[in-house]
């Protein structure tokens, strides 16, 4: 999701901060097309992003929000969304209310399952749009592998994902359809 979300936003004319955790991420997502990537494990993350945009980041997406919250806070511009749609096995999160309330920040869920279908019209059109100027890509053109299972392995493509692989998990329902950690 954050290789999508990284060529969309630049597509939409975004400037592009992204937070990883190591090498390996970091060339993904400059390939994605990320205009600074830092790594949080090798540094400072807040001094860091506070060099690239010492007024504040706008919009967030957000996929570890207990983990990133006084991150966020720390970096967020006044008035700025932080849209989350994964919850990185953290049933609460806790914000410091006092700053939220200083910088207006809205924590803004995202769940495909439950927004509106005006919004999922947009979000269709936009990606539609995307993909059509050709600036969404996927695969070999970004770096990101594709791991391709079967149907009937579809236990084992869980398992991939619950650790932790790195790339896009597919699984083709096609008959007879090739299985494995295949690069496609």
């Amino acid at each position: 999701m954050g290789n999508a979300a990284i060529q969309l936003a630049r597509w939409a004319g975004a400037r592009v901060i992204t937070t990883v955790s190591g090498p390996a991420k970091a060339m993904l997502a400059s390939a994605a097309g990320a205009d600074h990537v830092v790594n949080y494990r090798t540094g400072n993350a807040i001094e860091q992003v506070r060099a690239i945009a010492p007024e504040g980041v706008d919009i967030f997406v957000e996929v570890a929000p207990d983990a990133n919250t006084l991150l966020d806070h720390a970096v967020a511009a006044p008035n700025a969304t932080i849209a989350f749609y994964a919850d990185d096995a953290a049933d609460d999160v806790r914000i410091p209310i006092r700053e939220a309330m200083t910088k207006n920040l809205r924590w803004q869920g995202v769940l495909v399952y439950t927004v509106s279908e005006h919004a999922k019209d947009n979000a269709i059109a936009g990606v539609r749009a995307a993909v059509e100027d050709e600036a969404l890509q996927v695969g070999e053109n970004t770096g990101v592998p594709l791991h391709l299972f079967a149907l009937e392995d579809t236990a084992e493509a869980h398992a991939a994902v619950e650790n932790g692989v790195v790339g896009k998990v597919l699984i083709d329902v096609a008959p007879n359809a090739r299985s494995g950690h295949n690069r496609v």
